[in-house]
């Protein structure tokens, strides 16, 4: 973030031009090493011990050496020298800058101090931008009276430098009362913390399909149904880490499901956060007030049954795959398939999953917690009714142990947690078949 916003303040003074300072952001992020393929290179990791490692980020917030530590895969000492050799964003930065001859050593010290003088950033502030230190620049862009906001807006943050994008930066936080937008997606959290967190694009410029590009892993030209199911995908999971990480803390939390909403107006009280990703501008909302009003009609995100393999002789054993997100689903069944499972359907909510169910009869169910219409304890209930000795395998996001306890006694047999590791879920539906 260091990058981006000294960056932007060298074009402004007419330092360096705009070409430049692109072609600087783009050299950076070439340059970096990743932590886990310096340790690879070190010998000290294997490639399926890093894979572990990036999938277990996606379901815990917390850094690559500190899970590498705590599966004892390398020791702190290891780590520590690692993220030596890794360097830091500040330095290699100057270092293209450099490089390239659009500045020298005394202009970037006169620039530094002038920039951190303009800007009103302390010493302790400058030290934590230059090394994109998250958990400590959020109290200082993300500021609110209620510590909760400034947790969850840094968490959000952390989850797009990992898994979207290092281009990007923030801006201060601010309360508005209303807004007009473009697209907005989001999701309501009820409990001991009632609020809505939801990415708003004001226009259309490119943010949602940014966002949703990056976190699917696929291209994306127009905001469609397929880019709010991703944007509403990072959401969830980004609410499940929060209400794992709060549940320790004694706050209990539940997650209703997504929703989207286009060309409408946000009335109300409500915390937003500037992000620029990739230069596009999207705004992080977060509203602790439920009586806030986001958009009157919904964007219907229309689901549909859809029949799945019809080859099931030569198959390992039939699933059906219950999910609200097409993007879930997706991922599930190519991980299903590539094992020699037969899908035999998908269906998008717990309605469509009980009648699929009774359709097809399949070996086992895969059944996502939050869905609309039906959740998938609902529909858990409704199938377990009709049939006693149907083995279902609940999908939940980090954070919703209670309704994983509760599915248990209902007759679910195992769990998997979102996002998806793939070696837990050929092991989880193996060993049901079994």
């Amino acid at each position: 973030m260091f990058s981006q916003l000294f960056g932007k303040y060298l074009v402004e003074k007419g330092v360096i031009g705009a070409d430049d300072y692109e072609a600087a952001i783009r050299k950076q992020l070439d340059v970096r090493v990743k932590l886990g393929t310096i340790a690879v290179a070190e010998g000290l990791l294997k490639e399926e011990q890093v894979e572990t490692l990036n999938k277990l980020q996606m379901q815990f917030d917390k850094r690559f050496g500190d899970l590498a530590v705590e599966k004892e895969y390398l020791t702190q000492e290891q780590v520590e020298l690692l993220l030596k050799k890794q360097g830091n964003p500040y330095m290699q930065f100057l270092e293209v800058l450099l490089e390239q001859g659009w500045v020298n050593v005394s202009q970037m010290d006169e620039q530094l101090s002038a920039f951190q003088k303009e800007k009103g950033f302390s010493d302790a502030d400058m030290t934590a931008l230059k090394n994109d230190d998250f958990d400590a620049l959020m109290p200082i862009f993300a500021f609110s009276s209620k510590p909760f906001v400034t947790e969850l807006a840094g968490l959000v943050v952390r989850n797009l430098n990992r898994f979207v994008t290092r281009d990007f930066y923030v801006g201060q936080i601010r309360h508005v009362e209303q807004m007009d937008y473009r697209y907005l997606a989001g999701q309501r959290t009820t409990g001991d913390y009632d609020l809505y967190m939801a990415f708003v694009e004001e226009e259309d410029n490119g943010g949602f399909t940014t966002l949703a590009s990056a976190f699917a892993g696929e291209q994306f030209d127009q905001v469609n149904a397929d880019v709010y199911d991703a944007v509403c995908e990072f959401i969830n999971c980004s609410s499940g880490l929060f209400a794992s990480d709060v549940s320790s803390k004694g706050v209990n939390m539940d997650m209703e499901p997504t929703f989207a909403y286009e060309n409408q107006q946000v009335i109300g009280k409500v915390y937003a956060l500037p992000i620029y990703l990739e230069d596009h501008k999207l705004q992080l909302l977060i509203a602790v007030d439920s009586e806030v009003k986001l958009g009157e009609k919904p964007y219907e995100m229309e689901t549909e049954l859809l029949e799945g393999s019809g080859n099931t002789e030569n198959a390992k054993g039939t699933v059906l795959v219950v999910d609200d997100s097409k993007m879930s689903r997706k991922m599930l069944r190519t991980i299903l398939e590539e094992e020699g499972y037969a899908v035999v359907a998908e269906a998008g909510n717990g309605e469509e999953g009980v009648e699929a169910y009774k359709k097809y009869h399949p070996a086992v169910v895969t059944m996502d917690i939050t869905m609309p219409k039906l959740d998938g304890i609902g529909a858990l209930r409704e199938i377990m009714a009709y049939d006693s000795n149907a083995r279902v395998v609940m999908i939940t996001a980090a954070g919703q142990q209670q309704k994983i306890i509760e599915a248990l006694k209902l007759g679910a047999e195992k769990f998997i947690t979102k996002p998806f590791e793939q070696s837990d879920v050929v092991s989880t539906i193996h060993s049901i078949m079994k």
